[in-house]
């Protein structure tokens, strides 16, 4: 389990953390039991972030330095999958679309994604009133590295022999629901019932993301949940920021 818990740990994250990981192609898939935990765990490091900078800065400019470590601390791993997947989506055929998500290098839509992704999140956050701010920091990573437990078992691989297939060859199929009880429960804890209103519908767009892709691309990929865990976070961001606007949390 420890293995499992450090090959998590430097996937998700750039921590230099010690120790020997899991090994093999289908060790991140069993590793998956780890994502919303250390998507809670680097919630706490950003509502620490968020207090300490917002002593020093004005609203907007504290929640683009939390939103740039944010992104920083997962070594834009996510967002690389979201470029690739608004690029491949532009191919003419799932073919197409697969060699277009393989090229490393970003093009016209993914940059352009990149851009609205940022331009959305940013004021999402710097809207939200301090407390709701804090508790909505905590929840998004988590809910957003729920995702991929959830949606990976009910899809097949888009090609065998990428890291998304050994990721959805592997994953448990418990794991997506015994995690989702639990960020549930933490989301009404924090929010109230709106709160597990808010972690549904991010779950539930990151579904249709996925069931798009699959359409697209005849299954999924590892850009395609990597991609998912953004829309997850987004989606978390734009419901708390729309209910603390309505005065509902």
């Amino acid at each position: 389990m420890l293995a499992s818990l450090i090959l998590a740990v430097r996937f998700l994250t750039i921590l230099p953390v010690p120790g020997g990981e899991a090994k093999g192609r289908q060790a991140l898939g069993r590793a998956g039991w780890w994502f919303p935990a250390i998507g809670l765990a680097l919630g706490a490091v950003l509502v620490a972030l968020d207090r300490a900078l917002r002593i020093a800065f004005p609203p907007l400019l504290s929640a683009a330095l939390v939103l740039s470590v944010w992104k920083v601390i997962t070594g834009g791993v996510h967002l690389d999958g979201l470029a690739d997947c608004l690029d491949g989506l532009a191919g003419r055929d799932r073919q197409h679309r697969l060699s277009i998500m393989r090229d490393s290098r970003i093009g016209v839509f993914g940059a352009v994604g990149l851009i609205l992704y940022f331009l959305i999140a940013l004021p999402a956050l710097a809207e939200m009133p301090v407390a709701a701010r804090a508790r909505i920091l905590l929840l998004a990573p988590a809910t957003g590295r729920l995702a991929p437990l959830l949606v990976g078992p009910r899809f097949d691989a888009a090609r065998p022999d990428g890291s998304g297939s050994a990721f959805l060859g592997a994953v448990s199929g418990w794991a997506g629901p015994l995690h989702l009880v639990a960020v549930l429960s933490l989301a009404g804890w924090l929010l109230g019932p709106w709160g597990c209103v808010s972690a549904l519908a991010a779950l539930f767009a990151v579904f249709l993301w996925s069931a798009f892709l699959a359409w697209r691309l005849g299954g999924l990929t590892g850009d395609g949940l990597g991609a998912g865990v953004e829309l997850g976070e987004l989606t978390m961001l734009l419901a708390g920021a729309a209910l603390t606007f309505r005065g509902l949390m």
